[in-house]
C-alpha cells in the first residue's frame, strides 16, 4: 500500500489530539472540582433562645433579692446592709409578732403592688392594715396573730418592698413604695393550709383598699389556677408535717 502525504499527515494530526484529550478529559476529578460551592441562605446554625434574656435575668435577680432580704430579716440580721445608712437613731423594736422559733424550711410569698407609675402612699397602708386585722410589731413591719395567742408568733408578715423592708412610722407621711410583701415562713402557729386561707384573703381585701393588685410570687396576677396549685402543695406540706410528728411519737 503506498503512503499517501495528503491523508495520512492529516490523519496523523488528528490521531495525535484524540489521545490528547482522551489524557486530559479522562482523569479523575476531585470530589466538588470544577464547580464552586455556595453556603444556602439560612442555613447557619443558630441556638436556640428562650424569651427575653436579659428580661428573664431581671427578674430572677428580683425574684433573688427578695428571697435573700426576707432570709436576712427572719434571721435577726440588717436587712440592706448596702442601703444608706440613717445618722437618725432607729424607732425602739416592739416584741409584737417576734417567732419563737426562728427556724424554717419554706417561705410561701403575695406581693399587692400599685398600679403602673403609682405608689403606695404610708398614710394609706397603715389605714388599710389595721382595716384587715394586722399589727406593727417586731422588725418594723406588720404581723397577722393568732387570735387570742400572740405568743404564738405570727401566722404571716407584710414587709416593705423597699430595702431594708421596714417601714419607719415616725415618717408614715413620707413613705412611698411600689409594693409590699406578704411571707409567712413554714412551719408557724397554725397548719400550712389554714394559714394560707388567712393569708390570701388579707391581701386581696388590702389590696382592694389600695387600689392595688395582688402578684405570686413571680410577680405575676394571682390567677385562680395558681391557687389552687399552692392549695395543693400545702396539702402536701402538712400531710408531710403530720408524718414527721408521728414518726417522733
Amino acid at each position: 500500500m503506498n503512503w499517501n502525504p495528503e491523508i495520512g499527515i492529516p490523519l496523523a494530526i488528528a490521531g495525535l489530539l484524540l489521545l490528547l484529550a482522551i489524557a486530559f478529559f479522562g482523569r479523575p476529578r476531585r470530589p466538588d472540582q470544577g464547580r464552586r460551592l455556595f453556603a444556602r441562605r439560612g442555613e447557619a446554625r443558630r441556638e436556640p433562645v428562650l424569651g427575653d434574656p436579659e428580661a428573664d435575668a431581671g427578674l430572677d435577680a428580683a425574684i433573688q433579692t427578695e428571697l435573700e432580704m426576707l432570709e436576712r430579716t427572719l434571721s435577726g440580721k440588717a436587712v440592706g446592709d448596702d442601703a444608706p445608712r440613717s445618722s437618725e437613731p432607729r424607732a425602739p423594736a416592739s416584741s409584737v409578732g417576734t417567732r419563737p422559733q426562728p427556724a424554717f424550711d419554706r417561705i410561701v410569698t403575695l406581693f399587692v403592688a400599685a398600679r403602673q407609675g403609682e405608689k403606695l402612699r404610708g398614710s394609706d397602708l397603715v389605714v388599710a392594715a389595721e382595716k384587715a386585722g394586722l399589727v406593727y410589731g417586731d422588725m418594723n413591719i406588720f404581723h397577722r396573730l393568732v387570735d387570742g395567742k400572740p405568743e404564738a408568733g405570727p401566722i404571716f408578715s407584710v414587709a416593705n418592698m423597699v430595702k431594708p423592708g421596714s417601714f419607719d412610722l415616725r415618717r408614715v407621711h413620707e413613705i412611698e413604695t411600689p409594693g409590699i410583701t406578704f411571707f409567712m415562713t413554714l412551719p408557724g402557729p397554725l397548719p400550712a393550709l389554714d394559714a394560707w386561707e388567712t393569708l390570701l384573703p388579707t391581701a386581696q381585701r388590702m389590696a382592694e383598699l389600695l387600689d392595688a393588685s395582688v402578684l405570686d410570687e413571680e410577680r405575676n396576677t394571682l390567677g385562680r389556677q395558681r391557687v389552687a396549685h399552692i392549695r395543693d402543695e400545702l396539702r402536701g406540706y402538712d400531710r408531710k408535717q403530720e408524718k414527721q410528728q408521728a414518726r417522733h411519737w
